[in-house]
């Protein structure tokens, strides 16, 4: 199981101040180091008083903060698996990306939340699918297979000022959800969307890295899949499943007009030809 993931499984259930969750994001993120640094460096990592470390650490029970530390190192594995003490960084960080993929498999044991999220999705018209910088390959992805079971697909991938107007248009057109893909670096415009679309009434579904990161106090429903940092560039690869296994709910939510639709698809790609058989 990925470090990160362990650590927020010590918050789960927990109700957090904004504050609080700031802490938590960066202890999620920096969990290999993060166990072993001072309340003030914490502190000083997150941006927040040393205070609010401690409040944070007595809020989950603990005595203080050097309690909710070693706990931290009793989570957090202290050196690469054994199994992988021969390999190179590349093969690590794959190791790494399929252990990802492993905790995204178990925690889909429970498919409520999930379910939720397809029906919301499913039942909005127009469905906008929004994704920007590092998560835009993700959206794109998501919104080209979605197109095919889903009449209007509307994919928000670029910023600026007119984003906020897509957003606001797609809602005036009869959208209730819209469909958040925020990744590492969080971009505020993102961010920023969310918290507009929500004010305005849209149900917001997300999928991020983390449950208490920047966007998931936006969102009504968060999906997290772990994102894999140990190349120079990060790896999508659990977030893309989850993109995927996202729109299988959506699927299933209304299943005889998602089996019409691709149908319809099927017989008209034939028609032009669109594929080498």
């Amino acid at each position: 199981m990925n470090e990160g993931v362990r650590v927020v499984d010590l918050f789960r259930g927990v109700r957090l101040t904004p504050t609080q969750r700031r802490i938590v994001h960066c202890l999620v993120q920096n969990a290999s180091s993060a166990a072993y640094l001072s309340a003030s460096e914490v502190a000083e990592l997150a941006q927040v008083s040393q205070p609010s470390v401690t409040r944070l650490a007595l809020a989950l029970g603990y005595d203080g903060y050097p309690a909710l530390r070693r706990k931290l190192r009793e989570v957090v594995s202290p050196s690469i698996d054994v199994a992988w003490a021969g390999d190179n960084e590349l093969q690590v960080a794959l190791r790494a990306e399929a252990d990802n993929l492993h905790d995204l498999a178990s925690r889909l044991g429970d498919p409520d939340r999930l379910s939720r999220a397809g029906a919301l999705l499913a039942a909005s018209r127009p469905l906008p699918v929004l994704g920007l910088r590092s998560a835009a390959p993700l959206a794109s992805y998501f919104a080209y297979f979605a197109a095919k079971v889903h009449p209007d697909v509307r994919l928000l991938e670029t910023g600026g000022s007119m984003l906020a107007d897509r957003v606001d248009q797609a809602r005036e057109a009869g959208a209730t959800a819209l469909l958040a893909m925020v990744l590492p670096r969080y971009p505020r415009e993102a961010v920023d969307a969310l918290r507009a679309a929500q004010a305005d009434g849209l149900s917001v579904v997300l999928i991020t890295d983390s449950a208490v990161g920047p966007a998931a106090d936006h969102a009504d429903v968060v999906l997290t899949a772990a994102v894999g940092a140990q190349l120079v560039f990060d790896l999508h690869a659990a977030p893309m499943a989850l993109a995927m296994v996202l729109l299988q709910a959506l699927c299933d939510a209304s299943p005889a007009e998602s089996q019409r639709r691709l149908e319809e698809f099927e017989r008209s790609a034939s028609r032009r030809q669109l594929f080498v058989s």
